[in-house]
């Protein structure tokens, strides 16, 4: 395998520090470091292989101009792009697997168990799974996309743009059925914010409801800007308006101690009782206790 570096081709085994370059152009400025840096490089990395090449017409005119390699031939071709390339059958079962929201990594083992001599990587499924996903959508941005298909789905949502902007800032859906449980079930609610679980590192606020029978359904997602009580209030209102009951809201509100959302939920539901989580309580006091507590006795 090669690496193209302007108009001639080095042997792979130069430098992984040729890979960050693009194989069509290099900006000038880049040029002479990056041949001070390869001429530094250990011995073992200095392959001297290397060929001319120049396009002529629809193909290539190549000229050796040093043909001996100082390393032995890679036994396997695991980590060469080429060799790792997707064929259409491979392509086609991605695809089936993606849409059925099957992960990178079983992906990547079906099809190794469909063909052994298969040398794709983990980065390269990742790769064509991004690259299917973005010819889905075309022009769309991420947020009309995502916006599409909630409308696609019918599901409900509610979303408030910047002052003066188009950009938006919050989102609020829910599924129908989730909407139809809230109003089965609208005595005890369990609401937490996940953070830096997302491309964008937003907060993205989860509502859970409780059954009569103790099991838990999701409720509601939003995802918010920021953490400030502005946010969470606006959310919480969104929420409110999937309960069909005039009694003032949930009677039980749980959280961790999260100031901001605590607030919220005393402005937009005064008459509900709030608790907090027990988990986070635990999790406080084993904090807490172990710098009170010696080693020993613990």
């Amino acid at each position: 395998m090669f690496i193209i570096l302007l108009d001639k081709f080095y042997c792979s085994k130069l430098s992984k520090l040729v890979n960050q370059y693009s194989t069509h152009s290099i900006p000038e400025d880049d040029i002479l470091l990056l041949q001070l840096r390869l001429v530094h490089l250990p011995n073992v990395y200095q392959c001297p292989f290397k060929l001319r090449g120049k396009p002529k017409g629809h193909s290539w005119v190549l000229k050796v101009m040093c043909g001996y390699h100082n390393h032995e031939l890679a036994e396997t071709l695991v980590g060469h792009p080429y060799a790792g390339r997707l064929n259409a059958a491979e392509q086609s079962i991605l695809i089936d697997m993606t849409k059925s929201q099957v992960k990178p990594a079983n992906i990547l083992l079906t099809l190794k168990e469909h063909n052994e001599d298969n040398v794709t990587t983990i980065k390269q499924i990742y790769n064509a799974r991004y690259t299917y996903k973005r010819s889905l959508r075309g022009s769309r941005t991420e947020m009309q996309q995502l916006m599409m298909l909630l409308d696609k789905d019918k599901y409900i949502q509610h979303s408030r743009c910047l002052e003066d902007s188009d950009e938006v800032s919050d989102l609020f859906w829910t599924h129908p059925d989730s909407a139809h449980l809230v109003n089965s079930f609208n005595i005890v609610f369990l609401m937490d914010t996940t953070y830096k679980t997302n491309k964008y590192r937003l907060p993205l606020l989860e509502i859970v409801g409780v059954t009569s029978t103790g099991l838990t359904f999701t409720t509601a997602f939003a995802l918010l800007s920021s953490e400030r009580q502005n946010n969470f209030t606006w959310a919480l209102e969104m929420f409110r308006r999937l309960l069909l009951t005039t009694e003032g809201g949930p009677r039980v509100v749980v959280t961790d101690r999260d100031i901001a959302l605590i607030n919220a939920i005393t402005n937009v539901f005064p008459k509900t009782y709030r608790m907090l989580c027990t988990f986070h309580i635990m999790k406080n006091v084993k904090a807490k206790c172990k710098m009170l507590v010696d080693n020993a006795e613990a």
